[in-house]
């Protein structure tokens, strides 16, 4: 689909780490080309599971072929043991979209939220929901990790408006233009 642009998303964590692989097109519209969850058990040394992190990533890379990698933004979290293996995971992904050639894009939770439900603060349910509407999804997309990165996914191309797509070509919408806007003013 050479009018699309193909985002793989990535949820990062060791025990799921969420995949999910979508063509958007200029008027924003999607398609779901691939979504799943590469495990690792916790049983496992970190050198094996970030191991088998990579070679799940590393396969969706070869058989999807996208154009650019989208990857959730690691903030604070209490449990530092959870915020140190997320940071693992989202760097065996930055990494790999490097091997692979790809630009790499990363996006806070807040801002993939704001994207694809409108709400900065939705929760998993309403994310999952609008995820599976945008994809015309006869159910929720499972589990919420793999969710989660179908809408990374959604939300890199849509702050990018579309396949290539410019603010000025009118195919951004009013939020899309807001949020151009708001972003162009803080770099002035």
């Amino acid at each position: 689909m050479a009018s699309a642009l193909r985002v793989l998303g990535i949820d990062p964590g060791l025990t799921r780490c969420g995949v999910g692989v979508v063509d958007v097109r200029r008027d924003r519209s999607a398609t779901l080309v691939h979504v799943g969850a590469v495990r690792s058990g916790v049983e496992l040394p970190i050198e094996q599971r970030l191991a088998l992190i990579a070679a799940g990533i590393r396969s969706v890379l070869t058989e999807h072929e996208p154009d650019v990698v989208a990857v959730e933004r690691v903030f604070a979290q209490n449990n530092r043991s959870t915020v140190m293996g997320t940071a693992q995971a989202s760097g065996i992904a930055l990494m790999l979209a490097a091997e692979h050639g790809l630009t790499a894009a990363t996006h806070t939770p807040s801002e993939v939220k704001a994207a694809v439900t409108g709400y900065g603060n939705a929760d998993k349910l309403q994310v999952q929901t609008m995820v599976a509407r945008v994809l015309r999804l006869d159910s929720l997309p499972r589990p919420a990790d793999a969710a989660d990165a179908l809408a990374l996914a959604l939300c890199h191309a849509w702050r990018r408006g579309g396949a290539g797509a410019t603010a000025a070509s009118g195919s951004l919408t009013p939020a899309q233009r807001a949020w151009a806007q708001a972003e162009s003013a803080v770099r002035r």
